[in-house]
C-alpha cells in the first residue's frame, strides 16, 4: 500500500495521541510558532524549546499542504525539495508532497548553494521548501534557479525572493486530497552522501518506503508505547527509516536538534525515550563525558531505555564493550543499509546476537544478501568480496543516470561497493569500501581493520586510515588520530603499539588530527585524501 495510507490510518486510530515532539536546547526564549496551539516551554528545563503535535494535527498539515501544492499546478510526478533542519514541520511537508503523488526531494542541510542548485536541477525540482537557515545560500543562486521554480519559505519574516509557506498554506482544507496512489508509483528522490564527488539522485517508489517501515519494525519490535528519540538529519534514510518502526505502530517521537552528552541524556529522561540511534561519534562523547566524570548517569531518569542501536557505518567492537560497562541492560542492535537499499535494515546483527558485536549481521527481514568476486560468483565463506543486495527496498534507478543504475543494478541485485566477508556461522563482517581499498606493496590492506585495531588504545578518540600515493610501494596506509581531551599520544608510541599487527597492515605514517565525518556519522575520507595526498613527506615515511 502507499505509505501516506498509514499515516490515514493512525491519524483515524490515534487522533489525539501526541506523535511528534521537537527539542531545540539553543533556543532560549520561545519564538513564535506557526502551531501556536501546540507550543510549550516547560518551566522545569526553562532552556529548552519543545513544540509537540498529535497524529490527527500531523495529518490535517499535510492533506493542507497537498491542497496548496495542488492549487499552484503541482501534479503527480512533479518534485518538490525540502531544505529544512529537523523541525515539527519537516514531516507534515514530506507527507504532502506523497499525497499527491509527487515525489519529496530531500536535501543535505551542509549542502553549499552550489550543491543546492546542482541537486534542485538533476532532480527536475519545481517547488523548494526550504528554512531560515538557508536564506543567504538559496538566495546567492535564485536568479540561477528560474522563475518557474516556486520558491515556499517556512519561518518568520519570510524574504522578498520567497513566499511564505505559513501563510499560504493555512486556509486550505485538511481533507484528503483525491490522487490514487500505488505500490509502485515513485515517492522520493535522496541523494548519496557525495563522499567520492557529487551525490547520486536515488529513486524509491512506496513500496520501498513501506517495506522500510516493516523491516524497522520486525527488527526492533516497536510498539506504541515506545518513545523514539531522533537525532540524525531527517533528510537522510537513515534517520527516517528508523523513525519508520514507530510511525507504523503509531508510536512517537521526539526530534531532538542536539549532539552534546548531556543534551541526549537529558532528552531521554525527560521525553521518556526507550529507544535512541546513536552515531559512532555520538556514543563515544557519552562515554568519554562519563568516564570522565563530566557526567553522572545518576542524574538522569534512564530506567525506560531498552535499546541502543548504531548504523550509518562499521562499528567498533571496543566502543560496544564499553557501552555495555555504563548500560548493562540495553539491548543493543547494529544496521547496516545506504540510501539505494533505503537506508537502514538490509542487514542487521540482532538484539540477541551481542556475542557478534562487530559484525554488521545477517540478511533484514525480506532481504537477500551474497558476497561476491569480480566476476559475481559467490566467494568462500571467510573469503572478502563486494557485498550484494536485492529485496523490495532496492531502489528503482540512479534518476537521469542510466550508466551508472547500469553499474550496481544487475540482474535485481543491488551491487553495494562495500568489501565484506561471512564467518562461519553466517555472519557477515563490513571490511572496507571498495574504493577505500588500500594496495601496498601488492597487498590489500582494509581501513577498517587498520581502524579497528587502533581504537583499542585508550588514549585514541577517533581514527580514520586512508592510503596515500608511494613511489615504491604504490600507496602506504597513514592513520589519522585524534585524540581523547586529557590524553596524549605520539608517533613512537602509535608505532608501538601497532606492532600487535601483522608488519604489512601497520601505518607508515602518523597524523594527529581531527577525524572529520559528513552529518551521517561517515568518516570524509576523499577530504582527508585531499588535505594530505600531497604531502611531499609521505616518502619520509617509506621505511618506517
Amino acid at each position: 500500500m502507499p505509505i501516506t495510507e498509514i499515516l490515514e490510518r493512525n491519524a483515524a486510530l490515534y487522533a489525539n495521541d501526541i506523535c511528534l515532539v521537537e527539542l531545540n536546547p539553543a533556543i532560549v526564549e520561545p519564538r513564535r510558532v506557526t502551531w501556536k496551539e501546540y507550543e510549550l516551554i516547560e518551566p522545569r528545563r526553562p532552556n529548552v524549546y519543545r513544540r509537540e503535535i498529535t497524529w490527527k494535527v500531523f495529518n490535517e498539515k499535510a492533506n493542507r499542504f497537498a491542497h496548496f501544492l495542488l492549487s499552484r499546478g503541482v501534479k503527480k510526478g512533479d518534485k518538490v525539495g525540502i531544505l529544512l533542519m529537523n523541525c515539527l514541520e519537516w514531516l507534515p511537508i514530506y507527507f504532502g508532497i506523497l499525497k499527491i503523488g509527487a515525489l519529496a526531494v530531500p536535501l543535505n542541510f551542509r549542502y553549499a548553494a552550489h550543491e543546492i542548485e546542482y541537486c534542485v536541477d538533476l532532480a527536475e525540482v519545481s517547488v523548494l521548501v526550504f528554512g531560515p537557515e538557508f536564506i543567504g545560500r538559496v538566495e546567492s543562486i535564485v536568479d540561477n534557479l528560474g522563475s518557474d521554480r516556486l520558491l515556499l519559505y517556512v519561518g518568520q519574516n519570510c524574504p522578498d525572493f520567497a513566499e511564505s509557506y505559513d501563510a499560504l498554506t493555512a486556509n486550505y482544507p485538511s481533507s484528503s486530497p483525491a490522487v490514487m496512489l500505488t505500490d509502485a508509483d515513485d515517492a522520493a528522490i535522496y541523494f548519496s552522501s557525495g563522499t567520492t564527488g557529487f551525490p547520486k539522485a536515488i529513486l524509491h517508489n512506496h513500496q520501498s518506503l513501506c517495506h522500510a517501515c516493516a523491516v524497522e519494525q520486525a527488527h526492533h519490535s516497536q510498539t506504541r508505547e515506545d518513545v523514539f528519540l531522533c537525532i540524525p538529519p531527517l533528510y537522510h534514510t537513515g534517520a527516517k527509516m528508523h523513525w519508520f518502526g514507530s510511525f507504523l505502530v503509531g508510536g512517537k517521537a521526539v526530534l531532538l536538534n542536539g549532539v552534546k552528552p548531556e543534551v541526549i541524556l537529558e532528552a531521554v529522561s525527560a521525553e521518556k525515550c526507550s529507544i535512541v540511534w546513536l552515531l559512532v561519534p555520538w556514543a563515544q562523547d557519552i562515554l568519554d563525558a562519563i568516564e570522565s566524570g563530566r557526567v553522572s548517569l545518576e542524574n538522569y531518569d534512564l530506567s525506560q531505555w531498552r535499546l541502543m542501536h548504531i548504523g550509518a557505518q562499521p562499528v567498533p567492537p571496543s566502543l560496544i564493550t564499553r557501552w555495555k560497562q555504563h548500560f548493562p541492560n540495553h539491548q543493543y542492535d547494529t544496521n547496516y543499509g545506504l540510501s539505494e537499499s533505503i537506508g537502514p535494515g538490509a542487514l542487521h546483527l540482532g538484539v540477541e546476537n551481542i556475542h557478534k558485536v562487530g559484525a554488521i549481521g545477517k540478511a533484514g527481514y525480506g532481504w537477500e544478501t551474497k558476497i561476491t568476486d569480480e566476476n559475481g560468483e559467490i566467494v568462500p565463506r571467510g573469503e572478502v568480496g563486494e557485498l550484494c543486495l536485492k529485496g523490495p527496498g532496492v531502489m528503482t534507478c540512479y534518476y537521469r543516470d542510466p550508466e551508472a543504475t547500469a553499474q550496481v543494478l544487475k540482474d535485481d541485485w543491488l551491487c553495494t561497493g562495500d568489501m565484506a566477508m561471512e564467518d562461519e556461522d553466517g555472519f557477515i563482517f563490513l571490511v572496507d569500501r571498495k574504493k577505500d581499498v588500500i594496495i601496498s606493496g601488492g597487498e590489500n590492506l582494509y581501513p577498517v581493520q587498520i581502524e579497528d585495531f587502533i581504537r583499542k588504545h585508550p588514549a585514541v578518540k577517533d581514527v580514520a586510515v586512508i592510503g596515500l600515493a608511494d613511489k615504491r610501494l604504490g600507496e602506504i596506509a597513514a592513520a589519522i588520530i585524534s585524540v581523547k581531551e586529557g590524553c596524549t599520544a605520539d608517533e613512537e608510541e602509535m608505532r608501538r603499539f601497532c606492532e600487535g599487527m601483522p608488519r604489512y597492515k601497520r601505518p607508515r605514517r602518523y597524523i594527529f588530527a581531527d577525524v572529520p565525518r559528513n552529518p551521517t556519522g561517515k568518516i570524509e575520507k576523499p577530504l582527508l585524501r585531499k588535505i594530505y595526498g600531497a604531502d611531499s613527506l609521505i616518502a619520509d615515511q617509506n621505511n618506517g
